[in-house]
Order: C-alpha cells, then sequence, then structure tokens
C-alpha cells in the first residue's frame, strides 16, 4: 500500500472480532484524510435475530450525537449576532434566572443556597452551567429530583423541561465544574425561542437539507421503519467485553423514535444514518462549503475549561487528558488508549454507540456507527480509532 492508499484491513479485523464476540451487532464507518474519503465499510449485522446485514443506508438512534446538531444551530444565531455566547440563559429562558445551588453535602432539594452568577449559553454548551441528566448518578439528590419531576419526559415538549428545570437547584455554581447534563435540550429550546421555529424545523431548513442530510430526524417515518437498526444491550453493563447481547429495541421508552413525540430532545433525539452523519462531519472541516465560519470552527474545537479541569463522569471519576470545546470533548494529553497523534481531537459520541471525530493536526476525521446500549466510548471505538489514524498515517 502507498501513502495514497490507506489500508484499513486490521481495523476490519478488529471490527469483526467485536461482532464475533458478541460485544457489537455491526458497526459501519467513514474516514476522511483531510476533505476526502479514504475508506468506508460495514460489518456484521443490523438485525442478528434476521441475520440482515448492515448496510450504509441504515438508519440509527443517534442519542448524544444529536448535541452536535444543537450546537451548530446555536453557533449558526451567534454568526447572526441574535445570541452571545456570554448572554445569560434568562435572557431568553427567564424561568432560569435566579437559580439556587445545592449546598456541599445537601441531603435534600431544600438545602441550597443562591447561584453566585447567571447561567452563559458558554456554559450550556461546554456542560458547565450546574445542571444535571439524572441519568448517571443514581443514589444522589438530584438524581432523584430530576426523576420525580420526569425532566427527560418525552410527552412533553421542550417549553415543559425548562418549567421543571426552573423548579430544580443545580449542582454546583455555574462555571465551577463539569457535569454531562440536559444542558443541550436547554439550548434547543433557546433555539426555538429565539429563531421561533420549533428545533426540527430549525435544524431542517439550516443543516440537513443544506447538508443533502435525507434520513436525519426526530424519528424514523413508517415506509423507512425497515431501515432501523435493532438495538441491543451488552451482558454486563459494568463489563463492557463481557460476551453476549439482548435486543432491546424499547429502549429508552416504547417506540422512540419509531413515532414522533412531542419532546424535541435536543440532547438526544435524532436518528440518522452513516451517510448524514459523514455530511455534517466534512460540513465541520475548514472549506468554501463549511456550515460554519473558520473562526467559529476553531472556538468549537478548543478547550474552554479552565486549566486543570477535565471532564468527569460520575461512574468513571475525572477523565485524564480531556477538556471541552463547544460542543464535544477536546483531547489536550492524549492517554494510552488515544491515538497518539490525537492532540486538538473535537469528538463526542451517543449512547448506543455512534461516534464522530475531527483531528486537525492528524488531517483526519471520522464516524464510527453501532447499535449497543451503553455503547458510548467502549473499547471498540478506542481500538478502532486507534488503528484508524494509523491507517491514514496523519
Amino acid at each position: 500500500m502507498d501513502a495514497r492508499t490507506p489500508d484499513f484491513s486490521a481495523a476490519r479485523t478488529a471490527m469483526e472480532r467485536y461482532v464475533d464476540q458478541e460485544i457489537i451487532p455491526g458497526v459501519s464507518w467513514a474516514v476522511l484524510r483531510g476533505r476526502d474519503v479514504v475508506d468506508q465499510q460495514c460489518v456484521g449485522f443490523a438485525d442478528r435475530e434476521a441475520k440482515a446485514a448492515l448496510r450504509p443506508d441504515h438508519i440509527f438512534r443517534a442519542f448524544s450525537n444529536t448535541k452536535i446538531f444543537v450546537t451548530c444551530s446555536i453557533m449558526l444565531l451567534v454568526e447572526e449576532g441574535r445570541i452571545g455566547l456570554d448572554d445569560p440563559v434568562e435572557k431568553f429562558l427567564p424561568q432560569l434566572g435566579n437559580r439556587k445551588v445545592l449546598k456541599q453535602g445537601a441531603s435534600s432539594l431544600a438545602d441550597v443556597e443562591p447561584a453566585k452568577s447567571p447561567i452563559t449559553i458558554r456554559q450550556l454548551l461546554t456542560h458547565s452551567s450546574g445542571l444535571s441528566y439524572g441519568i448517571f448518578d443514581p443514589g444522589t439528590v438530584l438524581f432523584k429530583g430530576y426523576n420525580e419531576a420526569r425532566v427527560l419526559n418525552p410527552l412533553t415538549p421542550l417549553s415543559d423541561m425548562i418549567d421543571k428545570l426552573a423548579d430544580l437547584p443545580l449542582s454546583y455554581h455555574p462555571g465551577t465544574g463539569w457535569e454531562y447534563s440536559v444542558a443541550t435540550d436547554v439550548l434547543g429550546r433557546v433555539v426555538e425561542v429565539v429563531s421561533g421555529h420549533a428545533l426540527d424545523t430549525f435544524l431542517k431548513a439550516r443543516i440537513f437539507d443544506r447538508l443533502g442530510m435525507v434520513d436525519t430526524g426526530f424519528s424514523v417515518p413508517e415506509a423507512q421503519q425497515g431501515r432501523l437498526v435493532a438495538l441491543y444491550t451488552g451482558a454486563d453493563v459494568l463489563d463492557p467485553m463481557k460476551p453476549g447481547l439482548t435486543r432491546a429495541d424499547n429502549l429508552p421508552y416504547p417506540q422512540a423514535y419509531r413515532r414522533p413525540f412531542p419532546r424535541l430532545s435536543g440532547g438526544g433525539g435524532l436518528v440518522s444514518t452513516l451517510p448524514d452523519m459523514l455530511a455534517l462531519v466534512r460540513a465541520l472541516l475548514p472549506g468554501s462549503d463549511a456550515l460554519l465560519k473558520p473562526d467559529t470552527l476553531r472556538q468549537m474545537m478548543t478547550n474552554q475549561l479552565p486549566a486543570g479541569q477535565t471532564i468527569r463522569f460520575a461512574n468513571l471519576g475525572p477523565i485524564p487528558g480531556k477538556g471541552f470545546g463547544l460542543g464535544g470533548a477536546v483531547t489536550f494529553a492524549p492517554m494510552p488508549f488515544d491515538p497518539p497523534n490525537s492532540t486538538g481531537e473535537f469528538q463526542w459520541g451517543g449512547l448506543a454507540g455512534t461516534h464522530w471525530w475531527i483531528c486537525p493536526q492528524a488531517n483526519t476525521a471520522g464516524v464510527l456507527m453501532a447499535q449497543r446500549h451503553m455503547g458510548f466510548w467502549n473499547p471498540f471505538f478506542f481500538e478502532f480509532k486507534r488503528l484508524a489514524y494509523q491507517a491514514v498515517g496523519g
């Protein structure tokens, strides 16, 4: 193989191994060098029971891959001067003014103090606003509060979620910590208020149609449901390498992604395909057909967290070497599980194993799509990315 033809056989062999071991049902990917696709493949199944092979046109539940679309929507409005990154959120959503914050060691939702500062749009984009999710931290005061208030209820519109959040305290003072949260759903509502359009209408007009994304939306049309990839859970949520997959199409709730729901979740509501996700990633690379201005893209891909702070998850603790830009993690110091030349990489993914990444320094970008619940940052993703960077030779 010469330098112009990257060899992805090692990446394919590795992904086939994960499929054979029943870690993932199937996986599809596309990898770019510069703006050119240098590899695009599918291995495994869209439906294991039916033995239906995965194809490029299969539709995936994007889960948190949705967040980059809402981030881009906010940045389009920033470019138009309709939103400022450091505007307080109550400028657009008055209910979220005058926040209260849980005191350190609080044992109830009433154990609060006034927030030292308002939440800003930038803090919502970087998950440093003090909001929580009510998913990843069972046993905590806020987990109980979010779930009792049904913050994530798909049967109510985004406006209802804002009203629910208005009654709940923050986890920490805005700008002083990092916690993955419903912030991007809040930003979805900001897009609606500022633009005067429902989130799905805005996304279609400003992003999907512009980029030729024909299969991305908040549900799969009935006529296309045969193309929706089956969803599976692993054998053990605490051991991602334990073999065994169980069909779980009704997660996170019955009929999710199969029919329209009132909640247009900016944090996790979209379905998409490999070609559509590839179109978005390409549109975030510098060039004449980029979705956003070069300076906007640079800002998005720059770590916004203060020195010494990294992202962290309740079940994993701090993630060394990873900060957060506007809409995705930024690698400032590659760890052993990262490609060694991935400094400056901007990336994120979804709960069921859909991932995207852009690394200007290594001149590569890509999309990797699977449907294993709790498949975000699963070992298959890290191994694929190391082999992909190696193949591209960036």
